[in-house]
């Protein structure tokens, strides 16, 4: 058993130990994002769904209601073509909304072409690093007002494998994971002796989601773990009632 096995199979989390915490999460519509939201949500806090497809977030809203919990905000926004006046405004309503913000979890990413450097396409690769880099950035400097509000918060990152060591083919993904990993120990580094803001980033690993299937069309879905088996984790971090938890930052957890 690893140090974060051994750390997780010791963590229980209270039953409402996210109440009225308000978490952002990005590509809340599908996947990962779809599973965590839903799993804040059912352990106290108000969820902020932010995603660019209208549908798939009314349905995440639809589930946590009908699940009992508090009512879910929906922010629509398309990391694509957002300006830094849209980010702004965002971060203007959540705090006209709320008046603070107590996580985010970046989780929305683009797979890009699985091809080598030679072939890539260039308006691809700016594709990806609009979505993949620009945007966490932005998105968490317009933020971070509202994330010193809070008594305790927490930012995470999705990171990934091939961002630590690249890998043949993995192309403008790898470089951009690479560029979320660096944006986090920087950001974690900055933070740590000025505030109360934890930041880390977690590598899913192989997760049963559209983005894995595209990757590798060839592999039996059923072999690969849930998003729902990733929920100690993403809570772990998020737990204000966690004294541990929230005293780590700049980590890279791989689950």
């Amino acid at each position: 058993m690893n140090p974060m096995e051994e750390l997780l199979a010791s963590y229980h989390p209270e039953a409402n130990c996210l109440n009225d915490s308000v978490i952002a999460v990005t590509g809340a519509g599908d996947g990962i994002g779809k599973a965590i939201a839903k799993a804040y949500a059912s352990f106290g806090a108000t969820v902020i769904l932010l995603g660019r497809t209208v549908e798939k977030l009314e349905s995440v809203y639809d589930e946590i209601e009908a699940a009992g919990n508090k009512q879910a905000a929906i922010f629509v926004i398309d990391f694509e073509s957002a300006t830094e006046q849209d980010y702004q405004e965002l971060s203007q309503a959540i705090d006209e909304t709320f008046g603070r913000l107590d996580g985010l979890l970046h989780n929305a990413a683009l797979l890009g072409e699985r091809t080598s450097i030679a072939n890539y396409s260039c308006s691809i690769w700016q594709q990806l690093m609009t979505v993949n880099v620009n945007a966490p950035f932005i998105l968490t400097k317009k933020c971070l007002p509202l994330l010193q509000k809070s008594q305790q918060a927490s930012v995470i990152f999705t990171g990934s494998s091939v961002g630590l060591k690249g890998r043949a083919y993995w192309g403008a993904y790898a470089a951009s994971k690479a560029a979320i990993e660096n944006l986090m120990t920087t950001l974690a580094d900055e933070l740590a002796e000025t505030s109360k803001i934890c930041v880390n980033s977690i590598n899913p690993g192989g997760t049963r989601t559209q983005m894995r299937a595209n990757a590798f069309p060839a592999e039996d879905p059923l072999k690969v773990k849930s998003p729902e088996s990733l929920i100690p984790l993403y809570v772990y971090l998020m737990d204000k009632s966690n004294t541990s938890g929230n005293n780590i930052t700049g980590q890279q957890f791989n689950a």
